[in-house]
């Protein structure tokens, strides 16, 4: 990559991917199988390393989802063999099996503890337009270095831009003061992080599957008394449809939720808006004030806040964006993906043309493309960047034939279920995307009822997908 301050014309110069979880990871195989130079930018210490954080999750949809079709023939030509295509992996098998032994095939294109701090273009602010499109993109990294590029494929995800605790988009009065004592979704509940909510009092704020996924773990744990604040008049939404429900495992997760909730294992509180957080001597108070001005509070002793992500543009803040005002994703894709309209199974395929800003070369793609829309999966994300290669290598038909085969509910139907039930229990599924927690399991009748005897749980976090 040239880095001088005389910088090559764009199309001699590389394609820098941002991000080396499982969509930036299948941009370099498309990429590379395209014979286009690329740079990897990884900003943690180790490949996928927002995957490795709900390492201890598994994902909801199964390998032959997850695989992208490039990697796949990279890997298999490397000697690799693919893992059981019916199997829901972990986070971190995810990354053993899969991510790690891909990123090898790169070397020294991947570049780890590389954090991108802005993106611009060599030369221009955002404000200044001749010549713009035929000056190289400008990174500059947070130790000060800065490379030139032609293209820009970021996939940094959303896992470190959690939403606030706090009601109405803002943040809650003391939020940041009481930060010690708030966690963001997913803590390894029955692992790593039994210590900090073990015999304690937790509020877990958040109506997701990832709420339910939190709210199932603590209920296995003994004398840790467990309230679930949401903003709904009641939980039906995230009770779902029990055995009804298109996806088995989802319902079968609410189901086992609403029996904690009617038995009194767990406190739910509706109508909860958060408005204010302060530590006292008995823990940290939580305050509810809701649009009628009504108040309501509750003392506990941690926060679980599981109330879904947002996309981060802060580093693009000097590109031309064309950013849909509510979902912050293109406004060409927002129609597609409005949760309002579609679940993970109904967002049609769409590509290059749909992921385009203003600022010709520069692709948003994966997780962080959908902006707030809950409805990403990872095999949608695979489609967005090998549409996106085959643009930058001028091969316009294949970028703009894009297709997806999903069965309509997402990514998994009833089979793969049942199948992977018989074989580690049931893997529940999640809203936005991604993942369901490998809790203590339970039984499951023929018809998909879940026995009163064990638990299972489902979460959300970067890099998975809706529904799977």
């Amino acid at each position: 990559m040239k880095a001088s301050s005389q910088a090559a014309r764009p199309d001699e110069l590389t394609v820098v991917v941002i991000g080396a979880g499982p969509v930036g990871l299948a941009a370099a195989a498309h990429l590379a199988e395209r014979g286009i130079d690329f740079t990897l930018l990884e900003a943690g210490d180790r490949v996928a390393a927002s995957v490795a954080q709900w390492g201890h999750v598994r994902v909801f949809s199964p390998y032959r989802y997850n695989i992208d079709a490039a990697a796949r023939r990279l890997l298999e030509a490397d000697g690799w063999t693919a893992p059981d295509a019916d199997w829901l992996p972990t986070g971190a098998e995810l990354i053993d099996d899969y991510l790690a032994p891909l990123a090898k095939l790169f070397g020294d294109k991947v570049r780890l503890g590389a954090q991108v701090s802005a993106i611009s273009r060599l030369g221009y602010d955002r404000v200044r337009t001749a010549g713009r499109e035929q000056a190289p993109f400008l990174i500059r990294l947070a130790d000060g270095t800065e490379l030139h590029a032609r293209a820009i494929i970021d996939a940094s995800g959303t896992y470190t831009s959690p939403n606030v605790l706090g009601a109405s988009g803002l943040p809650a009065h003391g939020e940041s003061d009481a930060a010690d004592l708030v966690d963001h979704a997913l803590p390894d509940v029955l692992g790593a992080d039994r210590d900090r909510y073990e015999g304690r009092r937790v509020l877990v704020v958040g109506a997701g599957h990832s709420a339910a996924t939190t709210l199932l773990a603590l209920a296995e744990l003994e004398h840790t008394p467990i309230i679930w604040a949401i903003r709904a008049g009641d939980a039906g939404r995230t009770y779902g449809g029990g055995e009804a429900d298109a996806l088995p495992a989802r319902g079968a997760l609410g189901t086992r939720l609403r029996a904690h909730v009617t038995s009194g294992r767990i406190r739910l509180l509706t109508g909860f808006f958060t408005h204010r957080v302060h530590a006292t001597g008995q823990g940290v108070e939580v305050v509810s004030r809701d649009p009628s001005g009504r108040e309501q509070s509750v003392t506990v002793d941690r926060i679980v806040s599981a109330t879904g992500y947002r996309p981060d543009h802060a580093i693009a803040s000097e590109l031309r964006l064309d950013l849909d005002p509510v979902l912050g994703s293109t406004r060409a894709l927002a129609p597609l993906i409005d949760p309002n309209q579609h679940s993970c199974g109904t967002v049609p395929a769409h590509g290059v043309d749909e992921l385009a800003h203003p600022e010709a070369g520069y692709y948003a793609v994966g997780v962080k493309s959908y902006g707030r829309a809950p409805t990403f999966l990872m095999a949608t994300g695979y489609e967005q960047v090998r549409s996106v290669a085959a643009a930058l290598a001028g091969d316009w038909e294949a970028a703009r034939d894009v297709q997806l085969d999903l069965p309509e509910t997402g990514v998994c139907s009833s089979g793969l279920a049942e199948a992977q039930e018989q074989r580690v229990g049931l893997a529940t599924g999640i809203s936005g995307g991604l993942l369901s927690t490998p809790l203590p399991l339970a039984t499951v009748s023929a018809t998909g009822t879940a026995g009163a005897t064990a638990t299972a749980g489902a979460g959300a976090g970067g890099g998975g997908g809706c529904c799977g």
